[in-house]
């Protein structure tokens, strides 16, 4: 039951409204939750990402003021720098440089500082030794820009914040939704709300929106995304259904991806996955049958990520490439095995292999003389068994949204800002266009909901 009275109502209880209810708390305002899922579902996206952290570091120096690291683990460790240049040009490249500017700053400007303002509010960092560094020249090497990622991945940083919301007396509501807003002439003053299927009025004086975009409404995703996207499978929460507006396979960079008509179809070493998993999602959409193949021989299953190892896949081994064929057929995601065995051998013959192999930097292996060249990580297929994994395309969360300003209010059809009305999260548009950094979702979402918070919070204040 919801009881009191509240400044601020945060419809939203993933990471970012979770911030903002925080950031809001920190300046005053008695705040209240809206989490349209149950107890046992609550915190939206958050609690079903890896939870990597995309943030600008220039040493080990300000990772130290994150986590704890021991002298061995300093020792031991290439923690490399992710420097505010560095991120302004993967932004940029991987959204085509149509990222808002004021919105790209903030993000990346604000990302260490948003960290450390929640290492405050009680959550803990932790080096992504298991999926972001390998083992090379006996030193473990951190690459692709991501070094920490929050303490128990997803479901550790939402336990985190809503024990930081308890300790600071943050009312949260489960199963319920906010419907519409309270609003007139002068701006936002509450939400209307499903509570445990009762309609019920919540007065409040700011409102925060940050109840996730669309990913979970198939007729949403056709109409905004385009045909074919209601095949798509929903890697998220299934409560994300656009009302405020699976298991993932990562480690195809070492490996090759055949559609059914037994060929590549993409480069598959363009880059780190953390900057191509997205697009190349979308990609085997666009395929026939809407499925792939990763194709990986012993000499880089060592390469391969947790995710490959869980009975939750669609696997097959075989010690020739014409026995591997056949075995995916008995799948039912069947490849024409004639030009997936010449498909093979092709890129096979193409590998440079006076190149040096080098996982943890875009080391140019690459192949000559493809229709498709890849263009880094080229090993060629010759040690068996085999094995491939069969995956197709998931939406983790949408693009567009609503349009902000610099203090997180949401803006009219006008560019006015509405009293009273905030956002933060995966609701919000203008950041990312066609793909992202990964690792960028949860920091944005903590970078943003801090902001409409702290504004929201403030803006209630009494003079």
């Amino acid at each position: 039951m919801i009881a009191g009275e509240f400044d601020v109502v945060v419809v939203g209880a993933g990471n970012a409204g979770m911030c903002a209810a925080l950031a809001a708390r920190g300046e005053g305002a008695r705040v209240l939750v809206l989490e349209a899922a149950p107890f046992d579902e609550r915190g939206g996206n958050s609690r079903y990402t890896a939870g990597a952290l995309r943030f600008v570091y220039n040493g080990v120096d300000d990772l130290l003021k994150l986590c704890d690291l021991s002298e061995t683990e300093i020792a031991t460790s290439d923690f490399g720098t992710y420097t505010t240049d560095k991120y302004y040009d993967d932004l940029g490249r991987l959204t085509d440089y149509r990222s808002n500017p004021d919105m790209a700053e903030l993000l990346i400007t604000k990302s260490q500082e948003t960290l450390l303002w929640m290492r405050g509010q009680g959550i803990r960092f932790a080096p992504m030794y298991s999926r972001q560094a390998f083992k090379h020249d006996g030193k473990f090497v951190f690459w692709g820009g991501l070094a920490l990622e929050a303490w128990g991945g997803g479901p550790g940083l939402v336990e985190g914040l809503f024990k930081a919301a308890e300790e600071r007396q943050i009312q949260v509501a489960y199963e319920a939704r906010g419907e519409k807003l309270i609003a007139d002439d002068d701006g936002v003053h509450g939400v209307v709300a499903n509570v445990e299927g009762k309609t019920t009025q919540i007065p409040a004086k700011a409102v925060i929106l940050a109840c996730g975009g669309f990913e979970a409404n198939a007729e949403m995703r056709t109409r905004y995304l385009g045909p074919g996207w209601d095949l798509a499978k929903v890697r998220g929460t299934r409560f994300n259904t656009g009302g405020g507006i699976n298991f993932q396979k990562h480690s195809y960079p070492f490996a090759i991806m055949v559609n059914a008509d037994g060929v590549r179809f993409c480069d598959e070493g363009a880059d780190f996955r953390n900057y191509t998993y997205a697009k190349y999602g979308r990609l085997i959409l666009e395929q026939p049958h809407q499925f792939a193949w990763q194709i990986f021989d012993q000499q880089v299953v060592q390469y391969q990520r947790d995710e490959y190892r869980i009975r939750q896949v669609t696997k097959v081994t075989a010690d020739t490439i014409e026995a591997l064929a056949d075995k995916m057929a008995e799948t039912g995601a069947a490849v024409d095995k004639r030009r997936f065995v010449q498909t093979i051998a092709e890129y096979n013959a193409a590998v440079q292999r006076e190149i040096p192999y080098n996982p943890t930097v875009k080391d140019g292996r690459t192949t000559k003389g493809l229709a498709i060249d890849k263009t880094n990580w080229a090993m060629p297929l010759e040690k068996p068994p085999y094995e491939a994994y069969c995956t197709t395309c998931g939406v983790t969360f949408t693009f567009g949204g609503l349009r902000i300003d610099t203090d997180g209010k949401v803006l009219d059809t006008a560019q006015h800002p509405i009293p009273g009305l905030y956002a933060a999260g995966e609701l919000v548009g203008g950041l990312f266009y066609f793909n992202y950094p990964g690792g960028t979702g949860l920091v944005s979402g903590s970078v943003f909901g801090k902001i409409a918070g702290t504004s929201a919070g403030k803006g209630v204040r009494p003079e």
